[in-house]
């Protein structure tokens, strides 16, 4: 059976000459034509979606070309994207969350944990038959997730400071409510109670804050898979 496959990738937007992290991504969406390209909770990151694919090879090709294009559109203003899960050179402010109204909720709920959520990952979608299997494949994907981390790290450096990890974002995202393992559930209506009882305790907002390292998606019938950090080369997320 041939597996249809996505991936998105999240980049930091750097000031070229400097190579400090910097809130425009913004500018850098407006010089940028067509679908694609989206905005994320800090206005220092730009979020890529591929295409739907069949095969790595035109993941890899689709990957690649959006790379060609937020770096054109980057460069045109003096700004180089990153693809990393951290950079050495960042300041955390609560003045460069985005201005949505989801984004802002979170920002006055979580306040530091949103205002350091500098960090980029890459995140891969593999279509499932529907949601009882995405939970199943969940449950058999989860003991390989550490080496997908270990061969993904990416974010060494963090507020000027070699960390000593080699995926400090990891860590960094640890303080979010539902970051991390998921578990083991029977079927989706055990995946989706749980999930329910985290929202109706307000210990998480919405359904798109269940940010445990692989999920079910909340809008597509996908398992996706989010545990790696952002990668320099596309080579590491077709991988």
């Amino acid at each position: 059976m041939t597996l249809r496959i996505g991936a998105e990738e999240e980049f930091h937007v750097l000031d070229a000459e400097s190579g400090r992290l910097v809130p425009r991504a913004r500018a850098v969406l407006d010089r940028l034509d067509g679908p694609g390209f989206t905005t994320e909770l800090q206005q220092s990151a730009v979020e890529s979606n591929s295409g739907v694919h069949h095969t790595l090879e035109a993941l890899h090709a689709d990957l690649a070309g959006s790379r060609r294009r937020l770096d054109a559109a980057a460069s045109s203003l003096g700004l180089a994207p990153v693809a990393a899960g951290t950079v050495p050179l960042a300041r955390p402010s609560p003045r460069t969350v985005t201005a949505k109204r989801r984004y802002r909720r979170m920002a006055d709920e979580y306040r530091r944990v949103a205002d350091e959520q500098l960090v980029c990952s890459a995140q891969v979608h593999v279509d499932v038959p529907d949601r009882d299997t995405a939970v199943r494949a969940l449950c058999l994907v989860s003991p390989w997730l550490p080496p997908l981390l270990a061969l993904s790290a990416s974010s060494p450096f963090w507020l000027g400071a070699d960390t000593g990890y080699a995926s400090w974002r990891t860590m960094l995202w640890q303080r979010w409510p539902t970051a991390g393992p998921a578990g083991h559930y029977p079927d989706a209506a055990g995946y989706d109670a749980a999930l329910r009882e985290l929202i109706g305790s307000g210990v998480i907002s919405d359904p798109g804050m269940d940010y445990h390292d692989v999920r079910p998606s909340a809008h597509q019938r996908t398992l996706e898979l989010r545990i790696c950090d952002a990668c320099p080369r596309v080579e590491t997320v077709v991988l």
